[in-house]
């Protein structure tokens, strides 16, 4: 399989400063290498350049910060994201969350060329469905997933959308932040919703099976965002979102495998690490080895598709 690495070194979507460091250190924890011995042809696509910003933009929304500049960011990733995406599986290296309002827009672009849906699985803490207007912390790491599906009131301040994602095609699991607003917006607009609860109940294998199942009928392709908040604070600190309760080593390990046997991922988002939180790199590392456990790593060989069709 082709792989394209494209860093998007964001931090002007979230919170605090560091997330800019995100693309090196996953470059330094060997995600190049680890594709490489799993059998990948790799192409190293750099680093993405912004979009020059328009200087002024103004919103009813005050609270509102960086919206020139995660406008301008999103136009040039969801560009490099349709290129990226022709024939190879690419993998966007973040930068805070903000990155996936140009990465999915862009697959979605892609998808729709080639004439089939595009599902997105989003393992996050946060479904980052906030629109422009109910937003109250203004970071813009949390509007990717509403902006990209064609959500409201996003005109004239975010580019143009060539193809919104259906918002009946997204499954967000692992989430335990939501905020009421956001709440509301994901039950009218249909998207499949697993929190940390429904994990706790069902499984998460179950949850993630169903999911696929329907990817698979639609013959659809599928991107897969993976915050690092998805995963327990415990196991990976490096994030300025901390919210205790998330995934555990086995389930992240787990999920990885599972969308790994299905064949039928195109794409990848890893973002919102932050490398000035980490402990020795241990969340980088960990990213790394998930994304090897999604693209074949095995401790035992499991029959699986051909991975043709996920090009």
């Amino acid at each position: 399989m082709r792989c394209r690495i494209v860093g998007a070194p964001v931090q002007d979507g979230a919170g605090r400063m560091g997330c800019e460091m995100g693309p090196s250190a996953l470059r330094t924890a060997g995600l190049v290498s680890v594709l490489a011995e799993l059998g990948h042809e790799v192409e190293d696509w750099g680093t993405v350049e912004k979009a020059a910003a328009r200087p002024v933009m103004v919103h009813g929304n005050l609270a509102l910060k960086a919206l020139p500049e995660i406008s301008a960011w999103t136009a040039a990733i969801a560009e490099t994201a349709y290129a990226a995406s022709r024939d190879a599986v690419p993998i966007f290296l973040g930068g805070d969350h903000s990155i996936s309002a140009g990465t999915v827009s862009g697959v979605a672009r892609r998808a729709a060329k080639r004439g089939r849906p595009l599902f997105v699985l989003w393992l996050d803490a946060h479904p980052d469905f906030h629109t422009l207007d109910t937003t109250t912390s203004g970071n813009l790491h949390g509007v990717p997933l509403a902006y990209a599906s064609g959500q409201a009131g996003f005109k004239g301040y975010f580019p143009d959308l060539p193809q919104a994602v259906d918002p009946a095609r997204i499954c967000a699991i692992g989430l335990r932040s939501v905020d009421p607003a956001e709440r509301r917006a994901l039950a009218e607009a249909g998207v499949t919703v697993h929190d940390m609860r429904a994990i706790d109940e069902h499984g998460i294998a179950p949850l993630l099976r169903a999911f696929l199942a329907r990817v698979e009928k639609e013959n659809g392709l599928l991107h897969v965002s993976l915050d690092v908040d998805f995963l327990d604070p415990s196991i990976a600190p490096a994030v300025g979102t901390t919210v205790p309760g998330g995934a555990t080593f086995r389930e992240a390990h787990l999920v990885m495998e599972m969308l790994s046997d299905s064949c039928l991922v195109s794409s990848l988002d890893l973002v919102e690490l932050n490398p000035f939180l980490d402990e020795r790199g241990r969340t980088a590392t960990l990213m790394v080895d998930l994304t090897a456990s999604l693209m074949g790593r095995r401790i035992m060989d499991r029959p699986t598709r051909s991975h043709s069709g996920s090009l």
